[in-house]
């Protein structure tokens, strides 16, 4: 197991809410543990960490906790899509994992969504995470609609880049679930085997890569900071899964006319770094 005794905590600019909705409240705080530099250029395979470990060092144990991260490897016997659903445990009452994972089929080279829980009894992710955690109470939430996308940017690049325009000195964090209700996006899976050859460019990650363009309905769950506050951040990540076996890294809807969102997102009040590598560099952030 990664080693989670040296966490950074930053407290972080909340503003007013507006809609009232439940599930994502309650003590709201993001994580970002590990990262891309434990996956490339090299993998760091021994880096694995328990969702149950990072509630208490989120000062927050029985936390609910939802965002994008890695399969543990070690236990999965491949690399993985991890999404991340998981009621961690607290006072004698037992975790409850509801994640997704999904993989490349090496029947057919397609995309594989399998429930964690069908295969699997930890509750463990490996290598990065990018994580929202809450008490899971009901309480006053941000309520985002959109439909026909008329810019370059993906729904949550488009949020993360407007709060880091009406908020330039300060660092606000969302963490969330918002469903693409109508439409296709471009996903992508890492393949079963960590690359042997190093990947150096994001052209080099971007090979290596799996991608697919999914259909609707997507429920995608993503972790987003207007700025990083000095902690080597990844500014956004997001996952998706459904339920008709299709699920990955989500980048961006495919069909701008037709598309159709809807979200509930929750300020975070608290960032925390686990495990941030020493080693850092700007590659596969996407």
């Amino acid at each position: 197991m990664a080693d989670t005794s040296k966490t950074e905590k930053v407290q972080l600019h909340a503003p007013d809410l507006e809609e009232l909705r439940g599930g994502l409240c309650g003590s709201p705080r993001i994580t970002d543990v590990g990262g891309v530099p434990y996956l490339v250029p090299l993998v760091r395979k021994e880096k694995e960490y328990n969702m149950n470990t990072v509630s208490k060092e989120l000062e927050l144990p029985g936390a609910f906790i939802l965002g994008a991260a890695a399969a543990p490897n070690r236990i999965v016997g491949m690399n993985a899509e991890l999404m991340p659903l998981v009621l961690t445990e607290a006072g004698g009452r037992p975790a409850v994992n509801s994640s997704y994972f999904s993989s490349i089929n090496p029947a057919d080279d397609q995309c594989l969504l399998e429930k964690y829980s069908d295969k699997f009894t930890d509750c463990n992710f490996g290598l990065l995470g990018n994580l929202y955690a809450c008490e899971g109470k009901p309480g006053k939430v941000i309520e985002v609609q959109a439909k026909r996308r008329t810019g370059s940017h993906s729904l949550v690049t488009a949020l993360r880049t407007s709060l880091e325009a009406h908020y330039p000195d300060k660092s606000l964090a969302l963490g969330g679930t918002f469903i693409i209700q109508k439409g296709k996006a471009k996903i992508h899976i890492m393949p079963r085997e960590f690359s042997v050859c190093p990947l150096n460019t994001n052209d080099d990650v971007n090979n290596w890569l799996k991608h697919f363009e999914v259909s609707a309905p997507l429920i995608c769950q993503s972790v987003l900071v207007s700025r990083d506050p000095g902690l080597d951040l990844r500014v956004e990540h997001t996952h998706c899964f459904s339920h008709h076996g299709e699920g990955g890294h989500y980048y961006i809807d495919t069909t701008p006319d037709s598309v159709e969102y809807l979200g509930y997102f929750m300020p975070a009040e608290f960032v925390y770094r686990i495990d941030r590598p020493k080693e850092t560099h700007g590659v596969g952030r996407d």
